[in-house]
Order: structure tokens, then C-alpha cells, then sequence
């Protein structure tokens, strides 16, 4: 396994892409901070998964396309089996891309309501080891063969798995 280099900073400059809405809840419209911050990569077949647009970290986000849920217990049941099975699975792929120390994954919400899931590479050498990384660090957005670059590995990693956004 090939360790990659947690800091992409070389990958900043660009900004932020819009994810589209829509998707496969009826009614789901993503959040527009989600949107404004994030890089879409595709669906899983409960999920949308994104890329934070900042190339300090490695860091993915899982939402739940199903609208007006904030809380991980107000899924429907399968949905909520679904959900572990994705963070488990987008996980295992950012953990065999990255090989990070420590995986963080995170529900957090304060700042943006709508049901998300963080998930972060992290790395003894990154900015604030160990501290969390939550507003720590400046972001620098990523260049656009950046983000090609690790959209591309996650799809690769993910394979069928991964859906377009319609």
C-alpha cells in the first residue's frame, strides 16, 4: 500500500463547485452550505457523497438523500443500515487511498442542520494532530486537477457502488 501525501495543498486556488440538487429521496434538496463547501463525487444508493473543498484533509461527506431528517435515529430502519454500510464502505476506501493514521467520522450538525456524515483522513504530520480539525486551519480550496485526482480515486475504489447524480 503506497502512503499518499495527506496535504494537497498544491491543489488550492479553485473555487467551490456547486452540487447539484435532486437525487434519489423524493424532495431532498441539499443543504446550500453543503453545496457552497463541497466537490460532488456521486451517490451510493442511500448517500450523496462529496468532497470538502479544502485540500488540507482528506475529507469526505456522506448525506443521507431522504429531506427534512437532522438526526441519525429518524431514518427509517434499513435506511439507517444503509447508512452504517456506506460510512463503512467509503471508510475502507479512503482508508486504502490514504492510508491515514486515524479515520475521524463525525455527525456533528451544529452549523448545518441537515444529516451529514464527516469523514477524515488523519495523519501525526497533519496541521493540529491531535486536536480536532474543526475551524483549526484556513481552508485552501482545491485546484481543479486536484480534486479530479482524488474524485477519480474514491470512484476507482468505490466502482459500481458509485451512482451520478441525476
Amino acid at each position: 500500500m503506497t502512503r499518499h501525501v495527506h496535504d494537497m495543498r498544491t491543489g488550492f486556488g479553485e473555487p467551490p463547485i456547486s452540487v447539484a440538487n435532486g437525487g434519489g429521496g423524493s424532495g431532498f434538496v441539499l443543504n446550500r452550505e453543503l453545496a457552497a463547501d463541497t466537490l460532488s463525487i456521486g451517490r451510493l444508493e442511500l448517500c450523496r457523497l462529496l468532497l470538502m473543498n479544502d485540500a488540507t484533509y482528506p475529507w469526505f461527506i456522506l448525506v443521507p438523500e431522504r429531506p427534512g431528517i437532522r438526526e441519525i435515529f429518524e431514518l427509517e430502519s434499513g435506511d439507517r443500515l444503509s447508512l452504517i454500510n456506506e460510512i463503512a464502505q467509503v471508510s475502507k476506501a479512503v482508508g486504502e487511498i490514504f492510508d491515514p493514521d486515524k479515520l475521524n467520522v463525525a455527525a456533528i450538525g451544529n452549523l448545518v442542520p441537515q444529516l451529514h456524515v464527516h469523514i477524515v483522513a488523519r495523519f501525526h504530520s497533519d496541521p493540529v494532530w491531535p486536536m480536532p480539525m474543526w475551524g483549526r486551519t484556513p481552508r485552501y480550496p482545491y485546484k481543479a486537477a486536484a480534486a479530479a485526482a482524488v474524485r477519480g480515486q474514491v470512484r476507482q475504489h468505490l466502482g459500481g457502488a458509485l451512482l451520478e447524480i441525476a
